[in-house]
């Protein structure tokens, strides 16, 4: 018995003492998380185009007001409004039963004047008649015809047709109203807008600054023959257009230079009077850095950007930039090529932070926009002490 009893006192202290061993602590809250994810570039030199977005607004290539030329009342509008139309065709019908009459009694009286000039042909051979006589009577047959030819011509005038093929806007007159009286009524407006005009302009300085940039040799001179559009809400239209005037003077009240250009509009996505920029190429420039204009940071001590090092630290970068190059900033001062800078992922990116670098593709979602403020993590109910 008492073996026994000294048996199962042994086993008790064992097993106070499994128990005062510590379990190994479970992965929570204080455990360390991830690095975050950012999207990088990695910074390379090469040949850019310098460019410029210009301000401008959208004007129709062609743009036609159709107006009364007769005196009437409207009787029917033929068209559709907003619709598209073909030159050509009727628009309006205007009351044409005096037009109509007008063109009778016209066609009778050149009748009747060739009939006296008949006559008075054969009187002439037999001097009945004095070549006076056979004058005045031609004369009768002329006026007669002018007379005809404006009858007839009012009488079309009286189914005013579109002057021009375009989308045809909205009617300014209704079935009823009296047109044409002492004035050409605007009855209403067709335009083309397929190609649709940007009209834009450059400063004077910009332009004169870039001019004396390729005298001195840093800058090479490009085809401006295309460019781009930027649409009010900062996306770019898929079709490119090309550069069709440029003014040569220069406005004195703005002091800018007009241009013009002329783009493919062939779902009529593009509306005229739509204010818009246009990325006019300006230059072109060897051996530049560039860098994507979402991936640069402003700040009282100016310009920078967040670059990745060897370690997967933070690291900011002061910089200078110069002209743009599209949607990039031309890096002037401060990257010298191989650095990995941040474009994407910003907002997890502090400097002196540990990151996990990965490639950044272009077109890609934002991970997190620099101008937004850290969203708060949310606390679990079971971690709340």
């Amino acid at each position: 018995m008492k073996n026994l009893s000294a048996l199962i006192l042994i086993f008790l202290l064992v097993a106070c003492g499994e128990g005062e061993k510590k379990a190994p602590p479970a992965a929570g809250p204080g455990a360390a998380a991830p690095p975050a994810e950012v999207d990088v570039i990695i910074v390379t030199t090469g040949n850019a185009t310098t460019t410029q977005d210009l301000p401008g607004r959208l004007q129709a290539v062609r743009k036609a007001e159709v107006r009364a030329r007769v005196e009437g009342v409207i009787e029917k509008r033929l068209f559709a409004e907003g619709s598209d139309i073909a030159a050509g065709k009727p628009l309006f019908r205007i009351d044409a039963r005096i037009y109509q009459a007008q063109a009778t009694a016209a066609e009778a009286d050149l009748g009747a004047a060739r009939a006296v000039l008949d006559r008075y042909k054969l009187l002439l051979d037999i001097k009945a008649v004095s070549q006076q006589e056979f004058d005045t009577a031609q004369a009768r047959v002329k006026q007669a015809e002018a007379t005809l030819s404006k009858a007839k011509l009012d009488l079309e005038n009286a189914v005013p047709p579109a002057p021009i093929s375009g989308r045809i806007g909205r009617a300014l007159v209704t079935e009823g109203a009296l047109v044409g009286k002492g004035e050409a009524t605007h009855l209403v407006t067709i335009e083309q807008l397929d190609p649709i005009r940007a009209e834009f302009t450059q400063t004077y300085s910009d332009l004169l600054r870039l001019q004396q940039a390729m005298k001195a040799g840093k800058q090479k001179k490009v085809d401006v023959l295309q460019v781009e559009l930027l649409l009010e809400d900062g996306s770019l239209y898929p079709e490119k257009g090309r550069l069709q005037f440029t003014d040569l003077a220069v406005d004195p009240a703005s002091g800018a230079v007009v241009l013009r250009a002329e783009f493919p509009n062939p779902h009529r996505e593009l509306l005229p009077g739509t204010f818009v920029r246009v990325r006019f190429p300006q230059a072109q420039l060897d051996n530049a850095i560039r860098v994507p204009q979402r991936a640069v940071m402003g700040g009282p001590q100016g310009q920078s950007v967040l670059s990745v090092d060897a370690a997967g630290m933070v690291v900011p970068l002061p910089i200078k930039t110069g002209a743009m190059a599209g949607a990039d900033f031309i890096v002037t001062e401060g990257l010298k090529g191989g650095e990995q800078v941040i474009v994407n992922g910003l907002q997890k990116a502090r400097p002196g932070a540990v990151v996990k670098p990965v490639p950044w593709t272009p077109g890609a979602p934002l991970l997190a926009s620099p101008s937004r403020a850290p969203e708060a993590v949310a606390t679990k109910p079971e971690e709340k002490k």
